[in-house]
């Protein structure tokens, strides 16, 4: 998934620039480590945006902006969300965004970017967040097919108004978004899938299945 997100970076001529952002997860200094060997095992240029104890970039809107993608990681949405807001990281994605750099990330990192979703960051019964950083106007439900609370509470959220209608992804998928609008979802895993949760009439919901293409 992230070759495909640098594919969609367009880089040419030069090597690809990612960035890691391990916010959710405290900077967990061995996650950092991991990106790391995997960017020069995969021949990319990493670098990594930390805020624990303290920022380890001086001026993160400009090293933010001259990536091609940024690569956010899982864990506490609800942490990740505040501490962004607190040093203005909020701002300069949102920029980054505007500006075409490719946005990306897993768990976490995938919830930040939309209205909200469903979250464990407040324990392990799962409770709503609507207060993502909304570049996309749409929910987000993530880890659809591996936690037995995911579906029914997203369902619930939807067709209750608590979320707007939304995408929601079984571990190991992603659904790639051109502006606002969703232009194909991906798989790593054979058999995995992407769906639309939409609120129907009647305040019930309903849920299609996306047509989904394996990365090879």
């Amino acid at each position: 998934m992230t070759r495909h997100a640098i594919d969609l970076a367009g880089v040419d001529g030069r090597t690809p620039r990612v960035c890691f952002i391990g916010t959710a997860c405290g900077d967990a200094p061995a996650v950092i480590r991991d990106f790391y060997d995997m960017a020069q095992e995969a021949g990319f240029h990493g670098s990594h945006l930390q805020l624990f104890p303290m920022p380890n970039i001086e001026d993160v809107r400009g090293h933010l902006l001259e990536q091609d993608v940024i690569w956010v990681w899982g864990g506490s949405v609800a942490g990740l969300l505040a501490m962004w807001e607190l040093h203005g990281v909020d701002a300069a994605l949102r920029e980054a965004w505007e500006a075409g750099v490719v946005l990306t990330g897993v768990s976490a990192g995938s919830l930040c970017w939309h209205v909200g979703g469903t979250t464990d960051s407040f324990g392990p019964d799962l409770r709503p967040f609507t207060n993502g950083l909304g570049l996309l106007p749409w929910s987000n439900g993530v880890h659809y097919d591996s936690e037995e609370q995911r579906r029914p509470l997203f369902h619930k959220l939807v067709g209750d108004g608590v979320l707007p209608s939304g995408y929601a992804t079984d571990d190991g998928v992603g659904v790639l978004y051109r502006g606002t609008e969703v232009a194909g979802a991906f798989t790593e895993v054979d058999g995995k899938g992407a769906y639309f949760v939409e609120r129907s009439a009647d305040g019930g919901v309903v849920e299609t299945r996306l047509d989904v293409v394996r990365l090879r």
